[in-house]
C-alpha cells in the first residue's frame, strides 16, 4: 500500500530534479553583481551620431573541453575570461570595437559557487575588452549533463566604420607578418592536450618542473584578450589584415585573410614559444606538424602591415605590454600559409 501511495504522490519540478528555489537564489545573487539583468532582453543605447556608416559585427563561441580541466581542477573563475576572449578576439579582426556581450551557462545542477566563478570571469573579460555585459542565461538541465558538469557559450556584437573595415584585400607581396604572443594554449586543442597529460599520468594538481607551475595552472591560463592592443594599433598604423589564431593554428587561420594570389611564409623559429608547447610535443610525443595544426604555438594573433610600418607596430605592441615578433612575410602564392 505504501508503494502505491508513493506512486500517486503528486510530482513537482523539484522531485523531478530541478530545484526552482535554488535557481532563484542564484539569480538573486547575480542581480547583486549585475543590477541591470533580469529582463527579457538586454538593451544597449547605440550612439547613432558617432559613425558615418556603421557595420555591426557579431560572433559566438565557447571554450571547448577546457571546461573539463576546470571541472577536474575545481577552478572555475578563469573560464569566463576565455569565453569573452574567444568572441571579442574574432570581432576585432575586422577592426570592430566590441560593444556588448551575453553568456549562456548550462549545467545538470546549478552550483552557486561555480556560477559565481564563471560569471565573475565573464565580467573580468568584458572589462578587459571594454564592452558591456548585458546579461545572459543560466539553465539547469537535469539528466543532460553528468553530475558536476556544465558548459558555457557566449555571444558578442561590435561595430566598425564601413570604410575602416580590415579585410585583407590590400595585402600584397613584401608585406610583413607580425605575431602577437599568446598566453599559452588559449582555448583550443584541449582534447589533444588532455590526452598528453593523461598519457603522462600528470594530474591537475601536480607541479610540473618543466612548466614551473601545476598542470592545472598551465592548462587554465586565461586566453589573452587582444582588443586594447589592436584598437590602439589600427588607429595609428596601416594594418592590412589580421587573424585570431584559434583551432587550426597558424596554417588554418592566417590563410583566411590572405588574397588568392598571396602566401604567408612563416619563420617558426622567430618567436619564443611558451614551455607548455615543447613539453607537450616531447611528452606526447606529438609531431611538429600536428602541433602547428592544433595549437597557436605561442602566436595568438597576427597582423599584416607594410615594411615601413612594421618596426613601429612592433615597438608599440611591446609598449602596450604585448610581446610581438616579426614572424614572416607575404610572397606570391595561392592563399596558403607556409611554415619554414
Amino acid at each position: 500500500m505504501a508503494a502505491k501511495n508513493a506512486m500517486n504522490k503528486p510530482l513537482t519540478y523539484k522531485s523531478a530534479g530541478h530545484d526552482l528555489d535554488r535557481s532563484d537564489a542564484i539569480i538573486a545573487r547575480l542581480k547583486e553583481r549585475l543590477p541591470h539583468i533580469g529582463g527579457f532582453g538586454g538593451t544597449f543605447p547605440f550612439p547613432i551620431g558617432r559613425w558615418e556608416s556603421p557595420v555591426l559585427v557579431s560572433g559566438t563561441d565557447g571554450v571547448g573541453t577546457k571546461v573539463l580541466v576546470a571541472i577536474q581542477s575545481k577552478k572555475h573563475d578563469t573560464l569566463g575570461i576565455d569565453l569573452v576572449a574567444m568572441v571579442v578576439n574574432d570581432l576585432v579582426v575586422l577592426g570592430a570595437k566590441p560593444l556588448f556581450f551575453l553568456d549562456y551557462i548550462a549545467a545538470g545542477e546549478l552550483k552557486p559557487d561555480v556560477i559565481d566563478g564563471l560569471v565573475g570571469g565573464v565580467m573580468a573579460g568584458c572589462e578587459q575588452a571594454g564592452c558591456q555585459l548585458l546579461g545572459g542565461e543560466t539553465a539547469e538541465m537535469h539528466g543532460l549533463y553528468e553530475k558536476g558538469h556544465y558548459d558555457l557559450a557566449g555571444f558578442g556584437v561590435g561595430v566598425v566604420e564601413r570604410r575602416k573595415m580590415i579585410d585583407g584585400r590590400s595585402i600584397k607581396p613584401r608585406d610583413v607578418v607580425i605575431g602577437l604572443a599568446s598566453s599559452g594554449l588559449h582555448s583550443n586543442g584541449y582534447t589533444l592536450a588532455r590526452a598528453v597529460f593523461d598519457r603522462a599520468k600528470i594530474t591537475p594538481g601536480r607541479r610540473v618542473k618543466e612548466l614551473g607551475t601545476t598542470a592545472a595552472e598551465a592548462l587554465l591560463t586565461p586566453t589573452r584578450i587582444y582588443v586594447p592592443v589592436i584598437m590602439d594599433l589600427v588607429k595609428r598604423y596601416v594594418i592590412k589584415g589580421m587573424a585570431n589564431i584559434t583551432g587550426g593554428g597558424l596554417p588554418g587561420n592566417l590563410n583566411r585573410v590572405l588574397p588568392s594570389n598571396c602566401d604567408a611564409e612563416i619563420d617558426t623559429a622567430s618567436w619564443d614559444r611558451p614551455a607548455i608547447f615543447s613539453f607537450m610535443q616531447e611528452r606526447g610525443p606529438v609531431a611538429e606538424a600536428e602541433m602547428f595544426r592544433t595549437f597557436n604555438m605561442g602566436i595568438g594573433y597576427t597582423l599584416v602591415t607594410n615594411e615601413r610600418e612594421a618596426g613601429r607596430v612592433l615597438k608599440r605592441a611591446e609598449k602596450l605590454g604585448c610581446p610581438a615578433w616579426r614572424v614572416g612575410k607575404i610572397i606570391k602564392g595561392t592563399g596558403n600559409v607556409r611554415l619554414a
